[in-house]
């Protein structure tokens, strides 16, 4: 009985004061430091864990990862994958970033090297360095969505980046704000802001939500294909681990409602 009240004070801590518990700047410059769980799902049944943390290493620098762990009837894919980008301006900028894929099937492991002084990227996957013009705009495929909260906060509705791949193609990502919707969530009921991946076909669809009163954090996803889904990913709790604020209890963590 308590455990419950308790439970339901958090989930309604989260809706009403959610602004408390990732602060957008601590410092003027800074990135909030977290520490996110996600169920993976498919038709409403949970298939695995995600976890996304954003850590910060050195003045401007920070590495964000993402990790899951899927089972679903024969088939496990583990992934887990590392950026390390620089933080200026509101700018994104990779400096690296990694791959590592098991499970059934062969394993893979991908990695890439951004050096902005020698206008260069190398891929594990060539010899040489990549034969691209150089761009200060290129992200890489975890980095962009760090730049994708960046981009919201200034109120942009379209979005577009020009992306290294984890084999090192040069591919566009490009995006459309659909408007806010309250969506469900393990952690409760939360307003987010709708986006849209733009394909060349309607054969792949992907949507991502961004809650607001999280410092626009990452808190649902859905891809789907030829109007099948594929998998969704939803937000079941998170840590604020930043040193530079000292949250209160019940800031320290949120757990969903039991």
């Amino acid at each position: 009985m308590v455990r419950t009240t308790q439970n339901k004070k958090r989930s309604a801590l989260l809706t009403c004061v959610g602004t408390l518990l990732l602060p957008t700047s601590v410092f003027a410059g800074d990135l909030t430091q977290y520490k996110a769980s996600y169920d993976v799902l498919r038709k409403g049944e949970t298939h695995g864990k995600a976890v996304r943390e954003l850590k910060k290493i050195a003045d401007n620098n920070y590495v964000l990862t993402y990790h899951s762990d899927i089972e679903w009837m024969i088939f496990s894919d583990s992934r887990k994958e590392t950026s390390q980008f620089t933080y200026q301006n509101q700018r994104i900028s990779p400096l690296s970033y990694k791959m590592e894929r098991t499970g059934t099937g062969p394993d893979k492991d991908y990695s890439l090297q951004f050096n902005a002084q020698q206008q260069q990227i190398k891929s594990s996957e060539s010899d040489y360095p990549l034969q691209y013009e150089w761009s200060n705009e290129y992200q890489d495929s975890l980095s962009y969505q760090v730049q994708v909260r960046e981009e919201l906060k200034k109120g942009k509705t379209e979005l577009s980046y020009p992306l290294i791949d984890k084999k090192g193609n040069l591919r566009s990502y490009d995006f459309a704000v659909l408007g806010t919707e309250m969506i469900s969530l393990p952690i409760g009921n939360i307003e987010a802001i709708k986006v849209k991946r733009l394909y060349d076909n309607d054969k792949r669809q992907a949507l991502a939500w961004f809650a607001p009163e999280m410092d626009y954090m990452l808190v649902r996803m859905w891809k789907g294909e030829k109007g099948v889904e594929q998998f969704e990913v939803q937000l079941n709790s998170f840590t604020v681990t930043s040193p530079m604020v000292k949250p209160t209890k019940v800031q320290e963590e949120i757990e969903p409602a039991q």
